[in-house]
């Protein structure tokens, strides 16, 4: 036996989709129906245990047998829920760690290092996160049944009770013992599927440091972090408040029966001298410049009802398991183009900055209760609570956070990637790259807080849009006129930014003809430490680390401008299956992210017997005691990986006791 193909369907009482899997299969309620599996090449077998079937012996001891590798399309659940299964079978997870005589803690999921990914391994390819649609896109002869989703809201979530249904508020086999059927098949076409997509993938394999990265993600996802209960709790209680007091101040002005309707509002701000044909954030806030005093005043009102940040104060309630923490936030490869990770749940990668100058004080008075000193002190108390979500994720008792960043590292990346000299002398040297950018694009000495000053906005500004071949567009996206610029001022930026940086735009082009010329011509390519090449219907790009970022069914197009293209098929902006156009800035943007997606994830490899709780972007925050050296940590993370010939890395840190951005 060298590999088990699995697939399980399961009942809770649990919302999977909101709570996560490691809150679902806590459930007292929480029971897993059918197991599916395959062993090695063998067919499909499925035990029945909702009635009563049980799972053969040898079966359970590869589950925890690492020598074993459990196969599963979206692992994480499988693993999680089989954990909890062995669990309440008194069996130990981790026979190494329970019997060794300084073991502390019985293990609480199975060891990820035994298991593989058949939705990361298509995910890999560039493939979609959902069996289904990876299933349609290879054509297999067998695709995932249709009946699915019925047959889940049927037989894996509760029922509301009827007088049709008895009053019952769950559904057994004994219920529909036709639909019982139906879904046993089902979990064996779901087995045979992710097999499918194994064997048309074989001839694609996953590296091991991929797998390894895996196993690191899953270690993370397993150990989660802490929330402090009592803040979240007080916070969401404040913005209940708060939003009762707010709409009711809007009521009272407006004298309008849904104040917070956006169509009664514009109908209102209208029949008050302001047209708008929206009430975005963007908006709200250019309409509020010049707004007479009562209007001012409604316009302010909405922006703070507007605050939709206090609903991931509302995740964190809905996903905190017992243990305290929260795990489960971390999708690997969720974004499947540059193999960077996506959020789950809270949605980490997108906090809210905190401003506030006395933000342990503000803290303590939202974890106290104390609303009327919060809207006292504060004014703005949706803000506030906006501003304090970070500080919900704390680290265990006598323990800190280090949190540790890389600086600047896509701008590091792209010089080193293009050979743009005098940028990389500005990282040599610990230099500010927005006042450098500034002073190359200008001719004079810029310096922050010092002379020409106020030119450093405009080099970080420039810096933050244009170096994946953004124009006006993206200067303007990136709030550019609201930073104070003018109109006038924005194609002379983009022309001097590109004027200071000829090697990023050769660049840029450069990698447009090799992705052109391997897709038109099927010729394979070396430039930059890349690789280009064309390959059973797929363009690939080799990364210096050994990655592979793959792109489906390329072929040359024709873009919006009527120019020439790459058009590939991915996920696109719709989240649907889609054809996507593509050009070198595109391309490089891709192979920039994914390049310092590696270089996080060599830190990761290096700082892995520490205990990493969260990653945001290029940050780790590690969850450790005070006799670690944050000097130490932040060196170690700065270590370049042996592929990085010539790359200057730098991290930076600090060490704080609830999380927050220093």
């Amino acid at each position: 036996m060298k590999n088990i193909h699995i697939d399980i369907e399961t009942f809770s009482d649990i919302d999977l989709n909101k709570c996560g899997v490691y809150r679902y299969a806590e459930s007292s309620a929480f029971e897993i129906l059918l197991f599916g599996y395959a062993v090695d090449s063998d067919p499909v077998t499925i035990i029945d245990l909702a009635q009563g079937e049980k799972i053969p012996e040898e079966i359970l001891d590869a589950l925890t047998d690492d020598s074993v590798t459990k196969w599963a399309f979206n692992a994480n659940f499988e693993r999680i829920c089989l954990s909890r299964y062995l669990r309440d079978l008194g069996r130990s997870l981790d026979p190494f760690r329970d019997r060794h005589p300084l073991s502390t803690e019985t293990a609480m999921f199975l060891n990820p290092a035994g298991w593989r990914c058949s939705m990361v391994w298509a995910a890999t390819m560039g493939l979609p996160l959902s069996l289904k649609d990876v299933g349609n896109i290879l054509k297999l002869e067998e695709q995932k049944m249709d009946e699915g989703k019925t047959l889940i809201k049927y037989f894996s979530v509760p029922c509301a009770p009827t007088k049709v249904n008895g009053g019952r508020t769950r559904n057994l086999p004994s219920d529909n013992i036709e639909k019982w059927k139906t879904f046993k098949a089902y979990n064996r076409r779901d087995v045979e599927v992710e097999m499918a997509i194994q064997e048309k993938l074989s001839g694609f394999p996953v590296p091991e440091s991929v797998w390894d990265e895996y196993h690191i993600d899953q270690e993370i996802n397993d150990r989660g972090v802490r929330v402090d209960m009592q803040l979240v709790d007080n916070a969401i209680s404040m913005d209940s408040r708060s939003r009762k007091e707010l709409t009711a101040a809007m009521r009272k002005i407006t004298a309008l029966d849904n104040p917070n309707s956006v169509h009664q509002m514009k109908q209102w701000l209208a029949d008050n001298g302001l047209e708008t044909d929206t009430l975005g954030k963007k908006a709200v806030a250019a309409l509020l410049k010049d707004a007479p005093t009562e209007l001012a005043e409604v316009l302010t009102l909405r922006q703070q009802l507007a605050k939709s940040s206090v609903k991931k104060y509302q995740a964190m309630e809905n996903c905190v398991c017992a243990d305290g923490r929260c795990h489960g936030m971390f999708q690997f490869y969720g974004a499947n183009r540059t193999g960077r990770w996506a959020g789950r749940l809270i949605q980490l990668q997108n906090l809210p900055q905190n401003h506030l100058p006395d933000l342990t004080q503000a803290r303590a008075l939202v974890r106290s209760g104390d609303f009327d000193s919060i809207k006292l002190l504060y004014e703005d108390v949706p803000d506030t609570l906006s501003q304090l979500i970070r500080t919900a994720f704390i680290p265990k008792e006598n323990h800190k956070f280090y949190v540790a960043d890389f600086s600047a590292i896509e701008a590091r990346v792209i010089a080193w990637y293009a050979g743009e000299k005098w940028r990389q002398e500005v990282f040599e040297k610990g230099g500010d790259i927005y006042c450098a950018s500034a002073s190359q694009m200008f001719h004079v000495p810029v310096e922050k807080h010092g002379v020409n000053g106020h030119l450093r906005q405009k080099g970080k500004i420039a810096e933050l849009a244009l170096g994946y071949g953004g124009s006006v567009g993206a200067l303007k996206s990136m709030g550019a006129l609201e930073m104070g610029l003018s109109e006038d001022e924005l194609q002379p930026l983009v022309s001097a930014w590109r004027q200071t940086n000829p090697h990023i735009v050769k660049f840029w082009w450069d990698v447009d003809r090799a992705v052109t010329d391997a897709v038109n011509h099927k010729r394979i390519s070396h430039s930059y430490g890349l690789t280009f090449f064309y390959k059973s219907g797929m363009l690939f790009i080799t990364l210096p680390s050994g990655r592979n970022l793959v792109y489906v069914k390329p072929k040359i197009g024709t873009n919006r401008f009527g120019g020439q293209c790459i058009t590939y098929e991915g996920v696109g902006a719709t989240k649907k299956w889609e054809r996507i156009d593509s050009y070198g800035p595109k391309f490089v943007e891709n192979i920039v992210q994914a390049t310092s997606r590696d270089i996080l994830c060599s830190s990761m490899k290096t700082l892995r017997h520490c205990s990493i709780v969260m990653h945001i972007h290029d940050e780790l925050v590690i969850e450790a005691d005070s006799r670690v050296s944050l000097d130490v940590l932040c060196k170690q993370m700065s270590r370049t990986p042996d592929w990085t010939s010539g790359l200057n890395l730098r991290a930076d840190g600090y060490i704080c006791d609830f999380y927050k951005k220093s």
